[in-house]
């Protein structure tokens, strides 16, 4: 029998039973890929990390993430989560850790402040694709539960990714963001055909000087009708709003924060970087708080 070192931790908030859910196990090593994905599915949050010892010389550690139905090449909340609950377990002061991930070693960076951290996470190289054809937009917006007019003409919807990608769809209100009710099944079935798991809406309409975008995101093709706070998407959403010129910066960086949960009762805030070279992204950044909900062992 081997004895797991399990959390439970919500990201991007300090306040316990907001934010976004995550599992870690913080000793995965020896765990079968189908032994990781029956824990994933026993905890059910949207993902869960495992840490792994390093297995070569040039990275510090392997992570890998399972949502409850499929392992998915990288995931932000469950990324802060799992350093977050290293960093305690470890009792770790500041400092980088190089993690290997299915889509390559990232350096994750450990904020030791006043006996807490504050995690944050290098993404992937950013891309952004073209943008669709009128009648796979037509379907999108419509299978969304949104109108034309809802549109935000700035934004054009395009698919961005720092390695698991979202379609990125701007909208004018967040009185109509907090009243979106997608077609679940219809959005399953384009994201087959767009090759493309996840749907991140977002609008500018904000009360908070501090917080430049809300957002919501769905992504029930791999059993995630809506996710509460998403690194994935808002970390891409920094890319895309400078490939796109949509918002001004200085000194080539961009910083904001957004803000995520809002319906559904688990508010969090993500802070994103981007540093910008040749006026494009050339590097993504999250960075968020953590709190732990509990701490346990099992035996399998």
């Amino acid at each position: 029998m081997k004895k797991l070192i399990v959390y439970q931790i919500d990201s991007f908030t300090k306040e316990k039973f907001k934010g976004n859910p995550a599992g870690v196990v913080v000793n995965a090593d020896g765990l079968k890929d189908s032994e990781m994905q029956q824990i994933a599915r026993e905890l059910n949050n949207s993902e869960t990390a495992f840490l792994f010892s390093p297995d070569s010389d040039d990275c510090d550690g392997v992570i890998r993430y399972f949502s409850p139905t499929i392992e998915v090449p990288i995931c932000g909340h469950a990324t802060i989560a799992a350093m977050y609950a290293k960093a305690l377990e470890d009792n770790l002061d500041s400092c980088v850790l190089k993690m290997k991930t299915k889509i390559g070693i990232l350096p994750f960076e450990i904020i030791k402040k006043e006996d807490d951290y504050q995690i944050l996470m290098t993404q992937g190289s950013f891309e952004l694709s073209t943008t669709f054809d009128r009648d796979t937009e037509k379907r999108m917006v419509e299978a969304l539960g949104l109108d034309y007019d809802d549109i935000d003409t700035r934004c054009p919807i395009q698919i961005a990714s720092t390695g698991h990608s979202k379609v990125m769809i701007g909208i004018k209100s967040r009185e109509k963001l907090n009243a979106l009710s997608p077609k679940y099944n219809h959005l399953t079935e384009l994201s087959a055909q767009i090759n493309c798991n996840g749907y991140f809406v977002f609008t500018f309409d904000s009360d908070n000087e501090d917080i430049l975008t809300y957002g919501r995101m769905f992504a029930p093709s791999i059993g995630i009708n809506e996710d509460p706070v998403t690194g994935n998407a808002n970390g891409p959403l920094g890319g895309y709003l400078i490939q796109n010129n949509i918002v001004t910066y200085q000194n080539n960086q961009f910083e904001f924060n957004g803000r995520q949960g809002e319906k559904i009762n688990r508010l969090g805030t993500i802070t994103v970087k981007v540093l910008i070279e040749n006026d494009k992204p050339a590097l993504i950044q999250i960075k968020g708080e953590a709190v732990v909900i509990f701490r346990t062992e099992i035996e399998i």
